[in-house]
């Protein structure tokens, strides 16, 4: 049994795919342009800019900075976005009139390891190594792709809600059980990620070749990398995103 019309059209698995789509411009140019800087690990540092934040890091700092204001703005008041802090400012704006949230009440937020894994783990497969003192610029657009990823990464429970929707008998079966290595295989549809990955290669080739022709300075990072970034980061911290909300609200 299928349920082919959900009530919010965000949960037609397709209309889900298509937001995620164009979601890809965004992380794709937010990643080359921090490319352009040296690794400059120092910004990720914990109290290494004592007069900032003596217990965060630069970018820490300036991500909670960017928040706040975010936050007075209402961002975060969006079931698709999700803050890497919680001691924000209440929304200073009217709140808007939303048809509803589509998705079922949850506390879904894995944003520590969404940064944790672009600071150890992207950054490194996208920036030469070594400090060019560029620091701020650098925190700057980490700021960017951080706040990219965790919407691409946390928008996997629009894709869990419309899986579940399209079969809601087996996913029902599924979650009475507590294996979650079969509800990892359930929502893991191969050829869908490998169509994404080509995606992914063929945008950023286009791109990329673009800036290759200019006489621009800064460097310019191979397709590959950013493809590497989807395969291991984007996409699996997507499917835990997945299980963990279909676990959170399989009561609901």
């Amino acid at each position: 049994m299928t349920l082919e019309t959900p009530a919010h059209p965000q949960l037609l698995l397709a209309n889900a795919r298509q937001s995620l789509v164009r979601m890809e411009e965004t992380i794709i140019f937010s990643l080359i342009e921090r490319a352009q800087f040296r690794q400059n690990l120092e910004i990720y540092r914990r109290g290494a800019f004592p007069a900032l934040t003596p217990c965060e890091s630069l970018v820490g700092h300036l991500l909670r900075e960017t928040e706040c204001a975010h936050a007075a703005m209402r961002r975060y008041t969006c079931p698709d976005e999700h803050p890497f802090f919680d001691d924000l400012p209440p929304p200073r704006l009217p709140p808007l009139a939303y048809t509803g949230n589509p998705l079922r009440p949850n506390r879904i937020n894995i944003n520590a390891r969404v940064r944790a894994a672009y600071e150890t783990e992207a950054i490194p497969r996208l920036c030469p190594a070594g400090d060019d003192s560029q620091y701020g610029s650098s925190a700057v657009c980490d700021v960017a792709c951080l706040q990219a990823l965790s919407r691409r990464v946390h928008f996997g429970m629009f894709v869990a809600e419309s899986k579940r929707l399209q079969e809601p008998l087996r996913f029902a079966a599924l979650l009475a059980r507590t294996d979650d290595a079969e509800l990892m295989a359930a929502i893991t549809h191969p050829e869908v990620e490998e169509a994404v990955l080509e995606r992914v290669r063929r945008k950023a080739d286009t791109y990329l070749a673009e800036l290759r022709q200019s006489s621009g300075t800064g460097a310019i990072p191979e397709a590959g990398a950013l493809v590497e970034i989807y395969r291991g980061l984007i996409v699996p911290l997507n499917k835990q995103v997945q299980v963990a909300y279909l676990r959170a609200t399989a009561e609901h």
